[in-house]
Formats: structure tokens, C-alpha cells, sequence
């Protein structure tokens, strides 16, 4: 599986492109938020009945587990049953964009990204008087922070994504390189460019390195899963203070791409999605979703954190969760279903039909992947150790929840683009300040998505 499923757990990382791209067409206007959204209006109702769920026609594991924890839920008590409707991935967002709140269903899916907008647009209603308070404390921070805006939470989720190096310990060893295991251990950006001279020598042709370029600098990956953590890692921003300009374009952030473009002569450009599996490269940037392939190499199969630019190693997360439409009038029983969705049980059917992480703590703790011993747990360990929002940084955090602002879409695009032109060799202050003046641009255009 090395090439991203419609809308796998990686849908918050890698499709996003698609959702965001769908989502900045209706973040172009001038003027604040559609016309008609009052905000949320919730009403509890009976707490039982009927409830109208969205999500998107993901993997057929993925459709499987969910029917199968919905039937659970039904078959746990009689007093709430679900309607649900998948999908398309590429036509999601564009459906939840254009329905007016009151079109919505009771509970929907949401991609991590997106969420600032559907609250801007008042599609969406904050969860704390529908869940209970177990549900929102066992909520990992990462996730927590994704599904958090403006101090007030939206979203609950089951998964969550992680980022790391892949390696392969046969080729590694060859070159005589040994490797980090834990977060604190990370290479330092330089030492990262002088283990890929070591490694240059033992591989075939001479490029040690995959980047995931297939995926596309120039979207969702771009931003998330390398322009991200290079940024963050350096001690830069996309944003500070709801502005672009000066952080963007930053001498940190100048800096840490720069280096970043330097190790294309060190990548294989891995067109074929094979060339970690087939051993063409020794280390793999990408994340969990690789794994069912990439576990073939077995004991051979290592994960490494990302290179260290100055304040720490970095990594994206954030991914799909759940929340409840602004406008639904089964407060109670949409609850009572978050609730259930959010049980380790549940959780445990979810991830392991996808073989995400898990976005809850007791799941997480107790995961054969991911948990305390297991092959996984520096994915895991990473998104235990929370930055929240790029302001919130620190050297000991480790996953960063991307920009949580309605004007994420603008964001995106144009981060994506500029990394790809630095990759490509334009230089990065030009690029970074072109970015910069064209996110500020959209955000004075639409009153810096502030209501």
C-alpha cells in the first residue's frame, strides 16, 4: 500500500490537499463568514430516535469497522438508532461547504484542517455539554488540539496520524550509521546531511533518501509532513499573531528549508512508491500508513525521528475526528453516540482496521502497535509529547497541530507551493516572502477570518 488510499487515516495528512483546496473556494470573499450563520443551535431533544451521520466512503476496512461499531452501538441499547451516509473523499468537504448548518446531519466526520472553518461558517457546535467529561479527558493533547478553537472544543477522535524516518537496519549498519530511537535523540540537521553521505555509498544509485516526493510538495503533504517540521523544528511559524509576513519568511525558516533543498541530490524521487520496500533508499520520511508495506523488512524495520533543525525533532498530526452539527435538534442522542465512538472497544475495531494510532489515551497506553514496548512506540511517544498550535512550541514538545484559522486553506496552498519552488531551487526568501504576501493578502481580504 504505498500509495495513499481515498481516505485513509492519512486522509488529514495526505488527502487533505483535495479537502482544503475544495474549502479555500469558499474562503476567498471579502466580508467574514456566509451569510445566515447565526451560530450554533443545538437542542437536546428526547435523547432518542433516529440521528443523521456523515463521513467519507474510506477503505473498505475502514466502512466495515464503522458499521460494524455503529451495530454495536444500536445492539448496546434501543433507544438511538443511526442513518448513516458516506462520502465520496473528493466530495466531502465540498458537501459539508455548501449545506446551510440547518442542512447538516446530527454528527459528522470532519478532516483536522478544515474544522476552523466549518466554525467559522457556524457549522459546527461545541461538544462540551453533549459529551461527557471521560470522554473529553481521555482525549490524547494532540488531538485535543486539533479539534480545539478558540478555547472551545468541536471534535472528539478515535485515530490520529504519525511521522517519522523509516530505515532500513540492514543498510544502515552496512554504512556503519547508528541511529536515534527516542525524540530527544534526534539528528541534528547536519549530522542527518553526513549520515547520507555514509549511506550514499552502500545503496544502489547512490540516493539513500525518500522524501515522499510523489505525494507533492506543492500540497497537503508539502505543508504538513516536510515544510511543517522543518519549519517547527528550526523554531519558525507559518503564522504569528494571524500574520504571515516576518514569520513566514523568517531567517529561521529560510534557513531550515534551504538545508531541507540540499538533500535532493541525496533523494531518490521515488516515482514508483517502491523505493524503501524494493531497497533503493535506506531512510523513508512518510508516515504510519506505510507500515503494512513496510513491515515486510521486519526485523530490518526501524523508525527514527525526523532530523532536529535547533529546537527539537518536529512532526505534524491531526487527522479525521468526529463532531455535531450546529443546527441538529438530537443534542443527547448524538452525545450519547460520540461517547460510544470514543470507547476503547470502539477505538480498538477503528484503528486496528487502519492501523492508525490511536487518538485516545487508554488506547493508546494499550495498543500492540503503538503502546509502551512495541515496534511503534516512538510514533506513539511523539504524539504523547504535545506542542498544540504552532504558538505554543517548545525544544521538549514534539507534535505540532497545524494552524488552526479558517483561512488554513490559503495557508496550505501557499506554504506547499513555496517549499516545492525552494525544492526545485528558487531561493527560499523569495519564495517564503511571495507566500507570506499572499496569505496576508486573503486574510485583509476577509476581515482576518475574525467574526
Amino acid at each position: 500500500m504505498m500509495t495513499i488510499p481515498k481516505s485513509s487515516p492519512t486522509a488529514g495528512i495526505i488527502a487533505a490537499a483535495a479537502a482544503v483546496s475544495v474549502a479555500a473556494l469558499s474562503l476567498t470573499g471579502c466580508g467574514g463568514p456566509d451569510t445566515g450563520n447565526a451560530g450554533p443551535s443545538v437542542e437536546a431533544g428526547s435523547g432518542e430516535g433516529s440521528i443523521n451521520v456523515w463521513a467519507v466512503d474510506g477503505q473498505a476496512a475502514e466502512n466495515d469497522a464503522l458499521k460494524k461499531i455503529i451495530s454495536n452501538f444500536e445492539t448496546s441499547q434501543n433507544k438511538v438508532k443511526v442513518d448513516l451516509k458516506l462520502f465520496p473523499s473528493d466530495q466531502y468537504t465540498k458537501a459539508v461547504n455548501s449545506a446551510a448548518p440547518g442542512d447538516l446531519p446530527d454528527v459528522l466526520s470532519f478532516d483536522g484542517p478544515t474544522l476552523a472553518s466549518f466554525v467559522y461558517n457556524g457549522k459546527m457546535a461545541p461538544l462540551t455539554d453533549a459529551v461527557s467529561k471521560e470522554t473529553l479527558s481521555n482525549q490524547t493533547d494532540s488531538i485535543k488540539a486539533q479539534n480545539t478553537v478558540e478555547g472551545a472544543v468541536y471534535g472528539v477522535g478515535m485515530m490520529n496520524a504519525g511521522l517519522a524516518l523509516w530505515g532500513n537496519k540492514k543498510l544502515l549498519d552496512s554504512a556503519g550509521v547508528t541511529y536515534p530511537t527516542t525524540p530527544e535523540e534526534a539528528w541534528t540537521a547536519e549530522e542527518f546531511t553526513g549520515v547520507l553521505d555514509k549511506l550514499a555509498a552502500v545503496v544502489p544509485g547512490g540516493k539513500p533518501l525518500d522524501l515522499s516526493e510523489q505525494y507533492g510538495f506543492a500540497g497537503e503533504w508539502g505543508t504538513c509532513c516536510s515544510a511543517g517540521p522543518v519549519i517547527w523544528s528550526g523554531g519558525g511559524t507559518m503564522l504569528k499573531d494571524n500574520k504571515a509576513a516576518g514569520a513566514l519568511d523568517s531567517d529561521a525558516n529560510v534557513k531550515s528549508l534551504t538545508t531541507f533543498a540540499s538533500w535532493k541530490k541525496y533523494t531518490d524521487p521515488n516515482a514508483d512508491g517502491l523505493a524503501f520496500p524494493n531497497g533503493r533508499v535506506a531512510l523513508s520520511w512518510v508516515g504510519h500508513w506505510t507500515y503494512p508495506t513496510y513491515k515486510a523488512l521486519g526485523s530490518d524495520l526501524v523508525s527514527i525521528p525526523l532530523p532536529n533543525f535547533g529546537k527539537g525533532t518536529k512532526t505534524a498530526s491531526g487527522t479525521f475526528a468526529w463532531g455535531m452539527g450546529a443546527a441538529t435538534k438530537n443534542g443527547t442522542a448524538s452525545g450519547k453516540f460520540l461517547d460510544f465512538l470514543m470507547s476503547d472497544e470502539s477505538v480498538r475495531i477503528y484503528t486496528d482496521a487502519n492501523g492508525a494510532p490511536p487518538a485516545t489515551k487508554t488506547a493508546l497506553s494499550a495498543s500492540g502497535l503503538y503502546g509502551p514496548g512495541k515496534q511503534l512506540q516512538l510514533l506513539g511517544d511523539q504524539l504523547s509529547k504535545a506542542c498544540g498550535p504552532e504558538d505554543q512550541i517548545t525544544e521538549t514538545c514534539v507534535s505540532v497541530t497545524r494552524p488552526v484559522t479558517a483561512g488554513y486553506p490559503v495557508v496550505t496552498d501557499q506554504v506547499g507551493k513555496a517549499e516545492a519552488a525552494i525544492y526545485a531551487g528558487k531561493d527560499a526568501k523569495e519564495a517564503l516572502s511571495a507566500a507570506a504576501r499572499a496569505i496576508d493578502q486573503n486574510f485583509a481580504d476577509n476581515d482576518g477570518y475574525k467574526k
